[in-house]
């Protein structure tokens, strides 16, 4: 059986927005974060952050870098009774990046590639999905991807839409959860 899924963005979303986070030190978690995973997984969704981190493909920093703040991410989540179900990040960048990572990447937002093979190997209902973001391009990849609501997190840059929402707190997105009929029994 799929289950739903709460897609986050992780900078701006997970953690306040700081360019190219890549230590455990510059990481600074974002006010309801824990509150809204655990809400998400008491109602049966699994969470799965996908992430566009070009830093790695301007050398910036290592995808060793990526995954060692990333193992730590985790850690904080279990301390906190939540977990992270899967992450999934692109490296690449069409124009900035450095030999292998100077690609066109279906799976850099934008383009919904992380989403959809997320759902794939996790086996997620997207139209039952949420996903939620700080930036338009991760609106416009829930939609690419087919997830069923997506919400904008901060500042709009527009009002709302037919194809997504604004929210103005991690709190806000809890209202957007709807029980599934597996939740409590993982």
């Amino acid at each position: 059986m799929k289950r739903p899924a709460l897609f986050l963005d992780r900078d701006g979303v997970i953690n306040e927005y700081k360019p190219y986070v890549h230590r455990a030190e510059d990481f600074q978690f974002i006010d309801g974060i824990f509150d809204l995973v655990a809400a998400a997984q008491l109602a049966g969704y699994l969470t799965v952050v996908v992430t566009n981190q070009a830093g790695i493909g301007r050398g910036l920093y290592t995808e060793e870098d990526f995954w060692s703040v990333t193992d730590w991410m985790i850690a904080q989540f279990a301390e906190h009774g939540c977990r992270i179900d899967g992450v999934y990040f692109c490296p690449t960048h069409p124009e900035h990046g450095v030999g292998r990572y100077r690609v066109e990447s279906e799976y850099r937002k934008p383009r919904p590639g992380m989403l959809l093979q997320a759902a794939a190997e996790l086996k997620i209902s997207l139209p039952s999905s949420i996903m939620v973001g700080d930036k338009l391009s991760d609106m416009q990849a829930g939609i690419a991807a087919g997830v069923g609501a997506n919400l904008f997190f901060g500042p709009s840059p527009c009002a709302d839409t037919d194809e997504y929402l604004a929210v103005d707190t991690l709190r806000d997105v809890i209202g957007h959860l709807h029980p599934w009929p597996t939740a409590g029994g993982d």
